[in-house]
């Protein structure tokens, strides 16, 4: 089973949000107001398209980058952890 159906409805749950911060940026550019409000709903919106590739790409590479069948060696470990770590900072 690959990690986006295992995390399947962690990752729904991000995608419905991130839909509703959507609606919200539209609601908000719709509705006539200032631009301080649509700007902070649309960093609210990249914050979570940050985790949400996050998410996934931390299951892509501890799944798919070293096989998983496996027992990775411990350089390779500690490689995955830092390219992990580095992804996740990089997107925050």
């Amino acid at each position: 089973m690959s990690h986006t159906e295992r995390d399947r409805s962690k990752l729904l749950g991000r995608v419905r949000r991130i839909r509703g911060q959507v609606e919200a940026i539209e609601r908000l550019i719709d509705g006539h107001h200032d631009c301080e409000k649509v700007l902070q709903q649309i960093a609210a919106c990249r914050g979570a398209i940050n985790g949400l590739m996050a998410q996934v790409l931390d299951g892509h590479i501890h799944e798919h980058v070293i096989d998983p069948s496996r027992t990775a060696t411990r350089k390779e470990s500690q490689a995955l952890e830092t390219l992990a770590q580095i992804m996740k900072s990089y997107l925050k």
